[in-house]
């Protein structure tokens, strides 16, 4: 059973999304924040897996809320959210919202528009759940237009583990930057794909990176991989 926990300030919004997740067999709703404040009492209580998170909200937004919930903010450790934090699904109404960038360096794993249809929300849950990452297409182009803005950074200074990476290991997460699924990569690098599923779980480890998101933030933020690099952009 996928617990679930919803953040909005609109309880007719919250009503909503109970109701489209309550209606599957594997979900359940297990509590209801109006602000990020109470989103981050309510996550070290209810030991959700996956918190809906609205972006724009009074008091705190879903930003630092995010951040507080995943330890991106130096919180980690503190309280019983550390022990078992949800993967965060961000919505927001706006495909190209500012806050896009921000919200996956706090440690989103997975960003969705509030008006996808019911049954991609309820796939978005279960995704996010498993440990995948998702991005809304629209979303993808906005992180990547936003990293190629910054200043590249050396990884081997700012990126604790990044030294430790092997070659093979490197041609993975390009290839993950990329969008290309396990399969795709073994496909594409000739190896079996629980090969590749073991080094992707490497990479995660040795970057202390929670999902594919993450590696594919810190791939472009480090020029490992450029904007027009590849044939596909990541989870687009």
């Amino acid at each position: 059973m996928i617990r679930v926990m919803l953040v909005d300030d609109q309880a007719m919004v919250r009503a909503g999304f109970r109701l489209i997740l309550e209606s599957e067999d594997d979900i359940t709703v297990v509590g209801e924040a109006a602000d990020g404040r109470e989103a981050v009492d309510l996550a070290g209580r209810c030991r959700a897996d996956v918190a809906l998170m609205d972006v724009r909200m009074p008091t705190m937004d879903g930003i630092e809320a995010t951040a507080r919930i995943t330890g991106a903010d130096g919180h980690a450790g503190r309280g019983t959210v550390a022990d078992h934090p949800p993967r965060v699904l961000m919505l927001t109404t706006f495909d190209l919202d500012d806050h896009v960038y921000a919200a996956l360096r706090a440690g989103a794993s997975g960003f969705l528009l509030k008006d996808a249809p019911a049954e991609q929300l309820i796939e978005a849950v279960r995704v996010v759940a498993r440990g995948d990452a998702l991005l809304a297409p629209s979303v993808t182009r906005r992180l990547i237009e936003e990293v190629a803005k910054r200043p590249l950074v050396d990884p081997h200074t700012s990126v604790r583990g990044f030294g430790e990476l092997t070659d093979r290991e490197l041609d993975v997460m390009k290839l993950v930057a990329r969008g290309l699924s396990n399969a795709e990569i073994a496909e594409t690098l000739f190896l079996g794909e629980a090969t590749v599923k073991t080094h992707v779980g490497r990479i995660l480890a040795k970057l202390d990176l929670r999902d594919r998101v993450q590696v594919v933030v810190v791939a472009y933020e480090s020029g490992l991989v450029t904007p027009g690099d590849g044939s596909a952009p990541p989870f687009g």
